[in-house]
């Protein structure tokens, strides 16, 4: 019989075939919880690297996943069934525990970062967690499971529950937060545009941008939810309640090691065997790790509310419980019941539902109220008690301070003069709730030149290839106009797409490389300076394409580069076999008109039903290309029929200077994207947009000093965002400049590299 080896004849497993996999289990509880310990330790770093006190939570934070491993990393202090008789066995049960405490405290600011809806069902699954392994240790007390440290058991529990409803109660504070300081922001950023408008046409200097985005920075940083939510009561409370839980944990390890003789008894072994003692090691490593964020936003707040203890109004306010915290509670008692269920009970069920709503809200407003006025109470104790020690490390600061007035020149008065003005002139910035006003400067103390760090390392990205192509486009950037001719070459089909700015770009660079006879470093030159380009371009067009849909243009563009940059190849055509038995450029781009052509005359048919009918922004996107390929190609193809004795070499350097006066005129809306990513963005990501800007500005300040040689048309900015509206102001201004000229006199001028057109 196939099961006699591990059942009696009864169907009962036998003991040791059933405890065989268990240390396995062991290994698999480690491993989550040393992904806890590793995502906390992540987040740890990177505040520390980034001087980032309040330790956001951008690895770890309480979501499905992290649920998940929490739930896995805390089965031993739910396994109510399995005998657990030895010390590591009991510790590693208090751990479990311990470690579910300080993964509350450790990613309380990621409530910050969730939507409401989010916000509710993680708080819920958090819950159920939380109160499945308070009941089943709360069993295991009873049936003796755990028979030793109960007390310390009952306290750790008594912490988790408070943590739980600290959390939960912290959460109803996040909607009504981030309305508020959604609303202050656009007040400060309007009176930012106000002192530095953001015309396109206003060309700002680069200290300038740095000026305007310091600004962005301070009101992105400070109103940023994981900001506020870390630096808020509750979660600095919390803190304190986390380091009290790793002191409960490390006494009993303590006390268990190094006091074994109250522990004789303790000497089993479990069916988890050795792997208690790696789940031991790693969640007590992960509870040490994890309580450093919480106990640091504590100590923070200690250091930045000392100051003001001086102050008897100031300790007045610290006690007043502010608005916000319960107005979204007040908000929920005037909101109807508009369950269907209500719908259909009489007046008097209605308003017995409703009376008892409103008692349960103010239930939790009381509930509410008291624990922001035990936090701000375990604060002033803290404050007070650390204020001795802070006012001595004070003391020691003036003294070094006046020692270095001393020795320092009087010419460094004026520097110091303009750092003080600039941080008073950021602090009108600055972003704060009620009863933050006291945390103002010491915000803009610690962040005010926190641009800095991103705007060098955008310096050290620089574009070189790109800023080498773009130092060959002409004065007024005639390539933006002369590289399509549309009133001069008839389409392939009745309508025409609007060009967007990549696809003319890899256009372009596909014709350029299919001409013969080039050197192959300048062809390498321009593959790289159009693929560091399209990446700032495909930025430009993805946030200032407000007049119309040109994703289908775009999504081809990018298709079309990754296949003309790693393979040469158009379409599937070798672009270094087109030039084969062809002499002069003239009968290259006749071949690519001619593929061009026959290209989209193939696709029309496999896609008429699907496209050709609709509008020529829903084309197929290789019917697009193949439209684009045709027209460009005709374009050159009629410049140069006016042009004499006209070589490889001439064409390629003409195309180069049409794709630098593209890339150049693109561009000019740098300035336009810094703005738009400091604003249009939610909330929860501007901080990491304005902080993106800073780069993209350091990255590019090469470019805007190119830029500011360039003379520009009189366009508004939604319109230089726009390669259409270049091209019609282009054209307007061409057309009356030869409108006194005859086409004859238009020649390639013998020192030059840019191709003059005139437009019957």
């Amino acid at each position: 019989m196939g099961g006699q080896g591990c059942s009696a004849v009864d169907g009962l497993l036998k003991d040791d075939k059933f405890s065989a996999p268990m240390p396995w289990i062991g290994i698999y509880i480690a491993a989550a919880s040393l992904a806890c310990l590793a995502a906390m330790a992540a987040d740890l770093i990177q505040g520390f690297r980034f001087k980032k006190f309040w330790f956001p939570c951008s690895c770890f934070s309480i979501n499905a996943t992290s649920l998940t491993l929490i739930a896995v990393a805390a089965k031993l202090s739910v396994d109510l069934n399995t005998s657990m008789p030895s010390r590591v066995d009991q510790l590693s049960k208090l751990s479990s525990t311990a470690l579910i405490c300080t993964v509350m405290g450790n990613s309380m600011p990621s409530l910050g970062t969730m939507g409401n809806e989010e916000l509710f069902m993680n708080i819920m699954a958090l819950g159920i967690l939380v109160i499945t392994i308070i009941v089943n240790v709360c069993i295991q007390l009873a049936t003796g499971a755990i028979f030793v440290f109960w007390k310390e058991h009952a306290f750790v529990m008594f912490i988790m529950l408070v943590l739980l409803i600290v959390l939960s109660f912290s959460a109803l504070t996040v909607p009504t937060t981030k309305r508020y300081l959604e609303y202050k922001y656009k007040k400060k950023h309007e009176l930012a545009l106000k002192e530095a408008p953001s015309e396109i046409i206003c060309k700002k200097s680069v200290c300038k941008l740095r000026e305007d985005l310091n600004k962005y920075w301070v009101m992105a940083h400070t109103c940023s939810p994981q900001f506020v939510m870390g630096r808020s009561v509750t979660c600095t409370a919390s803190g304190a309640i986390c380091l009290v839980t790793a002191s409960i944990l490390g006494e009993c390890i303590i006390r268990s090691y190094f006091m074994p003789r109250s522990l004789k008894f303790c000497r089993g072994e479990s069916d988890y065997k050795w792997s208690t003692v790696l789940v031991l090691v790693t969640q007590t490593i992960a509870v040490g790790v994890g309580t450093v964020a919480p106990a640091c936003r504590w100590l923070f707040a200690i250091r930045f509310r000392c100051p003001y203890r001086g102050n008897k109004k100031e300790w007045r306010k610290e006690f007043r419980v502010e608005n916000y915290w319960i107005q979204k509670l007040e908000e929920l008692k005037d909101c109807p019941l508009t369950s269907p269920i209500f719908k259909l009970q009489n007046r008097y069920s209605r308003r017995a539902a409703h009376d008892s709503k409103n008692r349960v809200l103010d239930m939790c407003i009381s509930i509410q109220i008291v624990i922001v006025f035990t936090s701000k109470l375990i604060r002033f104790v803290s404050i007070y008690t650390a204020s001795k020690v802070l006012l001595f490390c004070e003391l020691w600061k003036d003294l070094k301070r006046k020692l270095r007035f001393c020795i320092t020149v009087s010419s460094n008065d004026s520097d110091q003069d303009f750092l003080h003005d600039s941080e008073k002139d950021l602090s009108r910035f600055v972003l704060h709730l009620e009863g933050e006003e006291a945390l103002v400067d010491l915000m803009i103390k610690r962040n005010c030149d926190a641009t800095s760090y991103w705007f060098q390392r955008g310096k050290k990205a620089q574009p070189k290839h790109l800023i080498t192509l773009l130092e060959k486009s002409t004065l007024e950037l005639r390539g933006v106009v002369e590289f399509d001719m549309s009133d001069q070459v008839p389409s392939l089909d009745h309508e025409e797409p609007p060009n967007c700015w990549a696809l003319p770009l890899v256009t372009l660079t596909s014709i350029a490389l299919a001409l013969p006879n080039i050197d192959d470093s300048s062809i390498k030159e321009l593959r790289r300076g159009v693929s560091e380009g399209l990446v700032c371009v495909k930025h430009m067009e993805k946030y200032l394409d407000g007049k119309a849909d040109l994703t289908n243009i775009r999504k081809e563009a990018e298709v079309l580069w990754t296949e003309v940059d790693l393979y040469h190849k158009w379409l599937e055509v070798d672009l270094t076999k087109i030039s084969f038995s062809r002499e002069t450029p003239t009968e290259v781009l006749e071949e690519l008109a001619r593929i061009a052509t026959n290209k989209f005359s193939e696709l029309k048919e496999v896609h008429m039903a699907t496209c050709l009918k609709d509008n020529p922004l829903k084309w197929h996107v290789k019917v697009l290309a193949a439209n684009s390929m045709y027209r460009i190609s005709r374009c050159l193809l009629l410049n140069h029929e006016r042009i004499n004795h006209q070589t490889f070499e001439k064409l390629f350097e003409a195309i180069t200077v049409m794709i630098s006066d593209i890339l150049c005129a693109c561009m000019t809306n740098l300035q336009q994207l810094i703005s738009v990513k400091c604003l249009n963005s939610a909330i929860e990501e501007r901080e990491g947009s304005v902080r993106q800007a800073v780069y993209i500005l350091g990255k590019t300040e090469e470019i805007l000093k190119i830029l500011d040689r360039k003379k520009l048309p009189n366009l508004d900015s939604y319109q230089m965002a726009c390669l259409e509206e270049w091209r019609s102001s282009h054209k307007a201004k061409n057309s009356m400049a030869f409108a006194s000229s005859s086409p004859e006199t238009d020649t390639l001028s013998s020192g030059s590299i840019d191709v003059y057109i005139g437009i019957d």
